[in-house]
């Protein structure tokens, strides 16, 4: 017969077995490549970002961390599969906003992300950026909106895809300036902003990082950023709040894994992220994109998930958007 105190025994000896293998896996880790989805096409705001991180990575852990793009369903495909993918620490996603605004903006989503991915670590908040063609008529943003109302319903607004940051950035505008634009969505940023600089469609609110060369090259015009300070990347740029006040909107960027992951693994990733954010030329390089480094703790970048899912939720409540 077993004794309570043998009982007790046993079961702390299999906590601290089950403790050490957690440790030797994070030790050991990555003992080979890691996979890291991109849920949109390559050319875009997250593919960049995920592009310049994963170098770091794999420079410093000593395995690749090779990107896949996994675009369509507004983002829900490639989340998806990494939901489905072994909890082993060798499947990543790339957070981004869409994750929060398509908690409310899809009715049937077959996962619950607040609950079936694990926050890891925070990488950038940047500002969106109102952008059209230089040959389209307004200079400002306040020239624009009267533009709008003159042309009621003749402005194409393109956007990376339904539910992502450039959408509802852009329906935001639209709810509190009275515009009425048709919403184009693409698959991705990249083919968007193809369209945009050739003339299909006549306005986006894209993430900064994939429009600044753009603008820079002179290929596009910057009417004003979403964020509620200037940008130092785009000096001479107003904000958009200065002609519609009370207007703000940012996106965000990290590292998710799916639930179960061991937490060994979580804290080792979030700590190299963590040194590339206080690295100078990797401050540098995502200054010039418009990204402000997002330091911290897995859960602190899982408050940060779930707050802007409650904002955007409010977003998408009141402008009436809804996908099936």
């Amino acid at each position: 017969m077993f004794s309570v105190r043998s009982v007790r025994s046993a079961a702390l000896a299999l906590f601290a077995a089950l403790a050490a293998a957690g440790s030797a896996a994070a030790a050991d880790y990555p003992a080979h490549s890691v996979k890291w989805v991109v849920p949109y096409p390559p050319g875009g705001t997250t593919d960049v970002l995920a592009r310049i991180i994963a170098q770091w990575l794999g420079d410093k852990l000593g395995q690749p961390f090779l990107i896949e793009n996994k675009p369509g369903g507004g983002n829900n495909i490639g989340v998806d599969y990494v939901v489905k993918s072994a909890p082993d620490g060798y499947t990543m996603l790339l957070v981004n906003p869409a994750n929060g605004i398509n908690t409310t903006l899809y009715k049937n989503l077959p996962f619950n992300f607040l609950t079936d991915i694990a926050p890891v670590a925070g990488i950038v908040r940047t500002p969106n950026v109102m952008e059209v063609t230089d040959s389209f008529p307004a200079k400002t943003v306040a020239e624009f909106i009267a533009y709008c109302k003159s042309h009621p319903n003749t402005i194409n607004m393109a956007s990376s895809g339904s539910g992502t940051s450039v959408h509802l950035s852009g329906e935001l505008f639209k709810s509190m300036t009275g515009c009425q634009m048709l919403h184009v969505p693409y698959k991705g940023a990249g083919p968007a902003l193809a369209d945009l600089i050739a003339g299909q469609v006549h306005v986006m609110f894209d993430n900064l990082p994939s429009s600044a060369g753009f603008i820079k090259g002179g290929k596009l015009r910057a009417l004003g950023v979403t964020s509620a300070e200037h940008e130092p990347s785009l000096p001479g740029v107003p904000t958009i709040a200065e002609a519609v006040p009370g207007y703000e909107a940012t996106a965000w960027f990290g590292i998710g894994m799916p639930k179960g992951t061991p937490k060994d693994i979580i804290d080792k990733v979030n700590a190299e992220v963590n040194r590339a954010l206080a690295d100078p030329r990797m401050l540098e390089r995502l200054a010039e994109l418009g990204g402000k480094p997002m330091k911290g703790t897995p859960e602190d970048f899982g408050k940060v998930i779930a707050a802007e899912t409650a904002k955007w939720a409010k977003v998408v409540t009141s402008s009436g958007a809804k996908v099936e």
